[in-house]
């Protein structure tokens, strides 16, 4: 492991455990852009796990590193099928609803990463659990965990009736202001903004943007970007 890719793994761990402790404390589960939504009913939320899982550039990736801190990490995605009936298309991280069977919501992240994407769950050091988020469009309550792939194994598209693409993104790349847009979504007269990210064509935006770019923030990691560089999407 290069000075570099353990030292961001140590901001990592930091910030598993300053979000256990805001578990603990009650934390509010609606991200920053979601402030203006009214509060979810708990009793109809379902429970669902993703894995945001840190991983180090390949060879063939490190043509993308940049003089950023975590030049050398890369992060997993993947690209839902345009078939499906939620979130068709999208970008996300590998996951899904916790099920009965599920020891664990990090049990249930890192099935559902394997079933996904092929990963070998051996491989994957979990560094924690962030605070609970709501995905208020299905109903979900999702817990993000926080991964670090020690043993890095191949990907690919398991299912091509559930993903479409499987794909490591430069975190260089993530956090060129170059690549990042206020995503727009106009719906029933209103307006929705969020943070997006455009990286080699792909727009990741929605829940999962939220998500990076939270972290990032909460890392310092993130580079002053255009916010009014707009990118309209439709549900």
């Amino acid at each position: 492991m290069t000075a570099t890719a353990r030292d961001v793994r140590a901001q990592l761990l930091r910030l598993a455990e300053r979000h256990r402790v805001l578990r603990a404390e009650g934390a509010d589960t609606r991200l920053p852009h979601q402030s203006s939504l009214a509060a979810a009913d708990p009793a109809a939320l379902r429970h669902a796990a993703v894995l945001i899982l840190f991983g180090r550039l390949d060879e063939r990736l490190a043509e993308h590193a940049s003089e950023v801190v975590p030049e050398d990490l890369d992060l997993l995605f993947v690209e839902r099928a345009a078939t499906l009936r939620q979130h068709a298309g999208q970008v996300a991280f590998p996951g899904g609803k916790v099920d009965a069977t599920d020891a664990s919501v990090v049990g249930a992240a890192l099935r559902e990463a394997e079933e996904e994407t092929g990963l070998d769950p051996a491989g994957v050091e979990v560094l924690g659990t962030l605070v609970d988020r709501e995905l208020p469009v299905t109903d979900f309550l999702v817990t993000p965990v926080l991964g670090w792939w020690a043993e890095p194994s191949e990907v690919f598209v398991v299912d091509p009736a559930e993903s479409a693409h499987v794909f490591r993104a430069p975190v260089a790349d993530l956090l060129d202001p170059g690549n990042r847009v206020l995503t727009v979504l106009e719906h029933e007269g209103r307006r929705f903004e969020g943070p997006g990210f455009l990286v080699d064509g792909t727009l990741i935006w929605g829940f999962t943007a939220l998500i990076v770019s939270s972290i990032f923030d909460e890392l310092g990691w993130t580079r002053e970007w255009d916010r009014t560089r707009e990118h309209r999407v439709r549900r």
